[in-house]
């Protein structure tokens, strides 16, 4: 056993020096601790620079031209719907706790179960109905301004909450039309004013700072 392991030793070595000289040995536990200078990590289960599998770059590829974000007239049919469901909801259980408290004086029947169903459905169809034709207004405003100034800001979200609230509350003369106004100039300022809370926060702080 010794003289195969010698003589396979002595076939290297003399294999070595016929192209160039032997070159030492080393075991898996020595090569180990030798630092690779000038070389790149390679993965040992992938034999691949790990460096080309970080993402710097955009995960998606867009159209030219196109935005990176949503727009306002792509995310109206989310607003629209998700309005419809939301007023349906809330309206299904203002109906069913309105009609729950009707007929408390009534036993337990099909004639009770009826009305506490009609008033439900009946809710439900009227505030979906309301939020929706809300969401649909706005939506519209917003789209509108937005083609007109050919910008995207807070402007175009205060302008047509205001004129959506006008315009729904128009059928109750110029003194609804005005609430109905304030109301969505109200509730379209706190709404960029909440989307813009981090930046004026960090702004404030940042001149603090200086």
């Amino acid at each position: 056993m010794d003289n195969n392991s010698q003589g396979s030793g002595g076939l290297r070595g003399g294999l070595g020096g016929l192209f160039g000289g032997g070159a030492p040995e080393y075991s898996n536990t020595e090569l180990a601790g030798v630092p690779l200078v000038g070389v790149n990590p390679l993965s040992p289960y992938l034999n691949v620079d790990p460096r080309y599998l970080v993402q710097d770059t955009e995960e998606f590829i867009l159209p030219t031209g196109a935005n990176k974000t949503r727009g306002r007239f792509e995310l109206a049919f989310f607003t629209i719907g998700g309005s419809c469901m939301t007023g349906a909801t809330l309206g299904a259980l203002n109906g069913l706790r309105t009609g729950l408290k009707e007929t408390r004086d009534m036993a337990w029947s099909k004639p009770r179960n009826v009305q506490i169903i009609n008033m439900v459905t009946r809710q439900g169809a009227s505030w979906a109905n309301s939020l929706g034709s809300v969401a649909l207004l706005y939506s519209v405003f917003g789209v509108a301004i937005e083609k007109a100034r050919g910008a995207e800001d807070d402007i175009n979200t205060v302008a047509a909450g205001t004129l959506t609230g006008m315009l729904f509350k128009s059928g109750s003369g110029l003194r609804g039309a005005a609430r109905g106004g304030v109301a969505g100039l109200a509730l379209a300022g706190a709404y960029a004013l909440y989307s813009n809370w981090d930046h004026i926060a960090g702004s404030a702080s940042s001149s603090r700072l200086y």
